[in-house]
């Protein structure tokens, strides 16, 4: 027994004596790895070299821009009787004096003016509807009298040299359905085809006219992360309804908080018409929607590098390797999809790249 309690004090010291051992190397080996500094590019085993060469770096999305009109009723039908012609197509701008259709053979005009066609205009008439009349009369150029309200003389010679140039019976007298006054001139106008169409009756008082804002309402419909890559300004390339290009620039964004979609407004540059004089391409009725490109990074020029090519120093300056270890100090001037342009460098310098496993 005396032995057996000798011996254990021994055996303690010798397990607390490992113990530390143990210890002492996982404390070793920790501090070895954790202090150990970043291994440098130069002793990575795996690399290559590309050239340094000329090239462009750039990146978009392609998306569907939606185009509407938003048509506004202007003006009615007074006109009574079978609809002969119509004259204009949906989207066609129009002047003071283009007729819009006949009916009975009777040309059917428009006119810029705020109060409706209510009445047959004649000698002796007067009112704001005849001074309407005589701006019309001056615009088509049979009129060069004031546009005093009042129809005398030169007034009702006025009408006879416009009605014989249009296609009226020449009476002097201007029948309540010869115009349809709207508010303002030119516009684009869209008519009501379920009533105005070859071989329908009319019998006057329909709302047959709608005019056209300058352009239609263009939109693109996004998610949200694609929302995060069309920011205030980014440029949208729109492929029109004929193969043309219009340039657009992204604007306000709305969120449905029922479907979550996200919509980017666009605008033309510097506030522009983004259509410009092809909004005719864009259909009046329903949307449209159009293929787009959406530039997130927009095309730079240069010389170009793998941007894996590109180190970081201590001192965040960025530079890269040349096949001699020699590190050149670079400025990055666009990234995008692996590549970078950079500065500080010439064309045909050899640059270290890690090679991958392909």
């Amino acid at each position: 027994m005396a032995d057996q309690r000798s011996r254990r004090p021994w055996a303690v010291i010798l397990l607390v004596g490992v113990a530390c051992l143990v210890v002492g190397a996982v404390v070793a080996w920790a501090v070895l790895t954790v202090l150990r500094p970043a291994e440098d590019p130069l002793e990575v085993s795996g690399f290559t070299y590309v050239t340094v060469a000329e090239g462009e770096v750039g990146s978009s999305i392609n998306l569907n821009t939606v185009a509407a009109w938003s048509p506004v009723p202007a003006g009615s039908n007074q006109a009574a009787g079978v609809v002969t012609a119509v004259k204009v197509k949906p989207g066609d701008q129009v002047k003071p004096g283009a007729v819009l259709y006949t009916v009975d053979l009777r040309p059917v005009v428009i006119a810029a003016g705020a109060v409706p066609a209510f009445r047959d205009i004649g000698a002796g008439t007067h009112g704001a509807d005849v001074r309407q009349l005589q701006r019309l009369l001056a615009a088509v150029g049979v009129y060069k009298g004031k546009a005093d309200g009042k129809v005398g003389a030169g007034t009702v010679s006025a009408i006879k040299a416009w009605q014989k140039k249009s296609g009226f019976p020449v009476t002097g007298t201007v029948a309540r359905g010869d115009v349809i006054f709207v508010p303002a001139l030119p516009t684009r106008v869209s008519l009501d085809s379920e009533v105005i169409a070859r071989g329908n009756t009319v019998s006057g008082g329909e709302k047959v006219v709608r005019t056209l804002p300058a352009s239609p309402r263009f939109t693109v419909p996004v998610t949200d992360s694609q929302a995060g890559m069309m920011p205030a300004g980014t440029v949208v390339q729109i492929a029109s309804p004929d193969g043309d290009v219009w340039d657009a620039v992204a604007g306000e964004q709305t969120t449905d908080e029922q479907s979550g979609t996200v919509t980017v407004a666009l605008t033309g540059p510097d506030g522009g018409v983004i259509c410009g004089e092809q909004c005719g391409q864009v259909p009046v009725t329903g949307e449209a929607r159009l293929g787009s490109q959406i530039i997130t990074v927009p095309t730079v020029q240069g010389l170009v590098v793998p941007s894996a090519a590109l180190i970081t120093d201590a001192d965040g300056k960025t530079a890269v390797i040349d096949k001699k270890g020699t590190r050149h100090p670079v400025t990055v001037t666009a990234s995008a999809r692996g590549m970078s342009v950079i500065d500080g460098v010439d064309a045909g310098l050899d640059v270290h790249v890690p090679a991958t496993n392909g």
